[in-house]
């Protein structure tokens, strides 16, 4: 798209280049002194702010912002207002919402000025009104005329308040404003830079085109329309100029008169905060629509208009477009392979971007031009320019502001550009800041911001019959309900009771086979029934170097048996309306099954011919080492896993390398997985699988002599090649570490305090230092001392928390703390980590949050035996264990007659900072660094070149 039809098409959603028209020294002379001669009792004075190269500013009463620029060489007079309001200011279903209102303010006044487009014409004026990213403006041109001008700021004043904002007009207007959408739309080089714009801004408003989005324009209620300009178009959000040949005294003293009387609104508006986020890789657009010519696009993100290096961006842009001398203009026009090229720089209150283009035709390839045109940009610093062409281009620049200041009325209409960055003065600021550009200055934003992964692409490939996709309007909820049924409901079940003591009267046990079983029928909500079954095998010195091999044994089982392919065996699952998990390790094998009464046998049969006849097929293990190996490599640079792998060495490493209860390293899993072969995962199925050390539970919804009958046809002799005898834990009571683990370009960190406890859950202290934990980080929710102090209070975590465990045979627990958090938050969060374990050891608990952590506890506990799946799993459990829900009624006992005293001295006796490994992961470098680019960018209200799209 050639760069003159650019502006053309942005002038329809009112973009004015000011580039073109920038630059010089004004030769007006001082302003003479206002304030004093201005004469209105009921108003007050306007204040004169600051005064710069023939421009002075007042502002009144009311906050609104007056300059005077005064030009006795000219014969006109502009009237020009800035709002500074634009898309970056709309809300959710507010996209184009400031320039329709720029259409609807020319309807007219509700009294004064009821016809301001007539108006316009009967004083033969020049006007216009447009909207972009951060502002609206209005102007007027007219004959240097007392009554012209009185005419001008009385009807700017009026419809600054008092526009009508019709419904009736709104109807009408949407249709023109819509008219204009469907131009832009008709313009495939127009839509790919809108696609490419959003696709670069994924959070900020800057990504939505001014002009909005169609179902925006056509369904704007009028009450949002009519609020959006009551908040909006006021006094103290507005900056009038006046600029041409008048005289300041009466000109201040009628703007006082006209705008002065406009109260000051009591609203508060709220400031916009989003900032988009640093690009992480490249972002591609392809667009398919009918036309005749190819157009590629590439926008970069760069600092805002407020940014010293907002110029040198500015330049690199002319260096690199400018005809005939650019880079790009070299590289595509003078060897013919695009017809056009051209690039602009977004000058804005926030960050932007700078965008080029090409048009393509259509016996050349698009493709070929992209990849020249990432290659000239992307390589440009590699190769800097002289300072002869930087001063070619600074000299083109400099003259352009000095032919806008040396015309009134280009000021006048110019000028709204900074002022919607924040001051009219940034643009003698601009001028002075690209008098100082070097060539170092272009090779750093050269090498800083036009890099692949700040680039978002695009091509328009041109179709003459594009196939899309159209989505059906929605529809509501009531209308798509009208003739609904519903089915009877499930069956209800029974109102158990899940106390311990009812849990066990109601279990039957006994030992089928091999096999020790746990029986809980009762009535469920749509007769639901949860199953588990555990197989546990092997001892310390067969189980030497088979962990990969048994993880992967276990995965296999469901890959495929000796009657049902990996599909199939699925599809019976699905028809028996069976949930199915088989998972396992070196020492044991789970199954886990959720399904409903008629179906719990056929499911047991299916799970059984997994277990006793699996084939494992050779592709589905490549399949499943391949996932392994994927699943390792995610973690390599996780804070989060690089943490827990050093956590892991601390707990086992005190083990040998082939011993199943070390915990390898990230590295040494990737290893390990990769060297798998399937004859180890089958030959550790052949040597250990079997039902000989096996526990099974059901609780729900079953028939009992059915479940009995089928496991003692299917697993009551299915015996294990190999004896199993359970490998102790032993604790590993090594000195603690204290390490800092490095992971560059991640947002999060992640802390682990562990500290090696020798208990057992028959401990005498197991009750006191379990409600202890509870207290301070184990709670669910957000009411535990770690969660108030370090979420609630500091704010410098959304996850932390802490947990307590002990064997239920071995003398070995823990007790572990961990918080997410950002990085440069690391010192604070370890403060407040030891200081709360300080206050614990030093004060213990209230006796309050004994009482309510108490009730918490124990309803907890309850809510846990209220579900089935876990009850199951607990059932399963005590049979290997010998216990019974005794067992949970007796600790629940002690833990309800707990004092704080007990509490307090388990918990000293227990628990020391010094014995704890204290893991950190974290971008703490980029952190650092990041930090202090910050303190060293810091903006000092400086300005930089440009103004809207050139």
């Amino acid at each position: 798209m050639k760069k003159t039809l650019l502006i053309a098409l942005m002038l329809v959603v009112g973009i004015h280049s000011i580039q073109a028209q920038q630059k010089s020294k004004s030769t007006s002379p001082a302003s003479k002194s206002i304030n004093a001669t201005v004469k209105s009792p009921a108003l007050s004075i306007p204040e004169k702010v600051t005064s710069a190269e023939g421009i002075t500013e007042y502002r009144l009463g009311n906050g609104l912002k007056v300059l005077l620029f005064p030009d006795p060489s000219k014969q006109t007079i502009t009237v020009n207002i800035t709002y500074l309001v634009g898309s970056r200011h709309e809300g959710y279903g507010e996209t184009g919402m400031s320039h329709l209102l720029e259409h609807m303010v020319f309807k007219g006044t509700k009294e004064k000025h009821k016809d301001v487009a007539k108006e316009i014409t009967d004083h033969g004026a020049d006007f216009n009104g447009t909207t972009w990213l951060d502002r609206t403006n209005y102007y007027e041109t007219f004959a240097a005329t007392d009554e012209n001008l009185e005419w001008a700021l009385d009807m700017e004043a009026d419809r600054m308040v008092n526009s009508r904002i019709s419904k009736s007009e709104l109807e009408t207007e949407m249709t023109v404003v819509r008219n204009e959408f469907e131009m832009g739309e008709n313009d495939p080089s127009s839509v790919l830079n809108d696609r490419i714009i959003s696709s670069a801004f994924l959070w900020h408003n800057y990504g939505n085109s001014t002009i909005g989005a169609r179902s925006d324009i056509e369904k704007v209620p009028i009450e949002n329309l009519q609020a959006y300009y009551k908040k909006y178009y006021q006094p103290d959000n507005a900056v009038l100029l006046v600029a041409g040949k008048f005289d300041p005294v009466k000109t201040l003293n009628i703007i006082n008169q006209k705008f002065g009387v406009i109260p000051r609104p009591e609203r508060v508006l709220p400031k916009t905060f989003t900032a988009e986020p640093t690009q992480d890789g490249e972002r591609q657009v392809t667009l398919r629509r009918v036309g005749d010519v190819q157009a590629v696009g590439l926008a970069y993100h760069i600092p805002s208009g407020l940014h010293p290096d907002y110029v040198a961006c500015d330049i690199f842009t002319d260096l690199l477009t400018d005809a005939p001398s650019g880079r790009l203009y070299k590289a595509l026009i003078d060897t013919k392979k695009a017809a056009s090229q051209y690039g602009y720089s977004f000058q804005l209150k926030e960050p932007g971007v700078v965008y080029f283009g090409a048009e393509v035709p259509k016996e050349k390839s698009a493709d070929s031009v992209r990849t020249l045109m990432i290659e000239t940009i992307e390589q440009f610093a590699k190769t800097p320019p002289t300072p002869a062409d930087v001063e070619r281009i600074k000299v083109k620049n400099l003259k352009n502001i000095e032919l806008l200041l040396n015309n009134a009325q280009r000021v006048g209409v110019g000028l709204s550009e900074y002022i919607a960055q924040g001051d009219w003065r940034l643009l003698f600021h601009t001028r002075n800041l690209i008098e100082k550009v070097t060539v170092e200055d272009i090779q750093r934003v050269a090498k800083n911001y036009f890099k692949s992964s700040n680039r978002t692409s695009g091509i328009f490939y041109p179709t003459e019959k594009p196939d899309r996709a159209e989505i059906p309007e929605a529809k509501e909820a009531e209308d798509i309900l009208k003739d609904f049924k519903g089915r009877a409901a499930v069956a209800e079940g029974e109102a158990f009771d899940p106390s311990p003591s009812n849990i066990d009267s109601r279990t039957k046990k006994e030992t089928i086979g091999l096999v020790k079983v746990a029986l809980l029928p009762k009535k469920t909500r749509g007769s639901s029934v949860f199953a588990r079954m555990t197989l546990r095998f092997g001892d310390e010195k067969s189980l030497l170097g088979t962990a990969v091999a048994a993880d992967l044994a276990a995965d296999m089982l469901t890959k495929g048996t000796t009657k049902h392919t990996r599909q199939q065996f699925q599809d019976e699952l699905d028809k028996l309306k069976a949930r199915v998990s088989i998972t396992g390790g070196p020492t044991q094998a789970n199954v886990s099954i959720e399904t409903t009464r008629e179906n719990l046998v056929p499911a047991l049969k299916l799970v059984a011919e997994a277990l006793k006849t699996p084939v494992f097929p050779a592709d589905e293990f490549e399949k499943l080492k391949q996932l392994n190996l994927t699943q390792i490599e995610s973690q390599k640079s996780d804070p989060q896993a690089k943490a827990i792998e050093v956590l892991n060495q601390v707990r086992t490493g005190h083990y040998a390398k082939n011993d199943v209860r070390y915990n390898p390293t990230l590295a040494e899993q990737t290893a390990s997985y990769s060297a798998a072969k399937l004859d180890e995962a089958i030959s550790f199925y052949k040597n250990f699988y079997g039902a000989s050390a096996a526990t099974f539970s059901a609780v729900g919804d079953f028939d009992e002599n059915e479940v009995k009958e089928l496991i003692k046809t299917e697993f009551s002799t299915w015996k294990s090649p190999k004896p199993f005898t359970r490998i102790p834990d032993v604790l590993n009571e090594a000195k603690p570490v204290n390490v800092s683990i490095e992971t560059p370009d991640k947002a999060n960190a992640f802390f682990v305090a562990y500290q090696p406890i020798k208990i057992s859950d028959t401990d005498p202290d197991y009750p006191a230092l379990e409600l202890s934990n509870y207290i301070l980080g184990g709670s669910p929710g957000l009411a535990n001392r770690l969660m108030e102090r370090i979420r609630q209070k500091e704010g410098l975590s959304y996850g932390v928390g802490s947990n307590f465990s002990a064997h239920p045979i071995d003398k070995s627990g823990s007790f572990l703390t961990y918080a997410i958090y950002a990085p440069e938050n690391l010192a604070k969060l370890e403060a407040a980590f030891k200081e709360e374990i300080e206050k614990v050891l030093k004060d213990g608990f209230t006796q309050k949050e004994i009482d309510e952590a108490k009730k918490s506890w124990l309803q907890g506990r309850q809510v846990t035996r209220s579900q089935d799946n876990a009850l199951s799993n607990a059932l399963n459990s005590n049979l290997y264990l010998n216990r019974s829900f005794k067992f949970s009624e007796e600790l629940e006992k002690k833990v309800s007659a707990l004092t704080s005293d007990q509490i307090l001295q388990a918990t000293r006796k227990t628990l020391d900072l010094m014995k704890m490994s204290l893991i950190k992961a974290g971008d703490y470098e980029g952190a650092a660094k990041k930090k202090a680019a910050k303190s060293e960018n810091t903006p000092n209200n400086t300005g930089a070149v440009g103004g809207a799209p050139k």
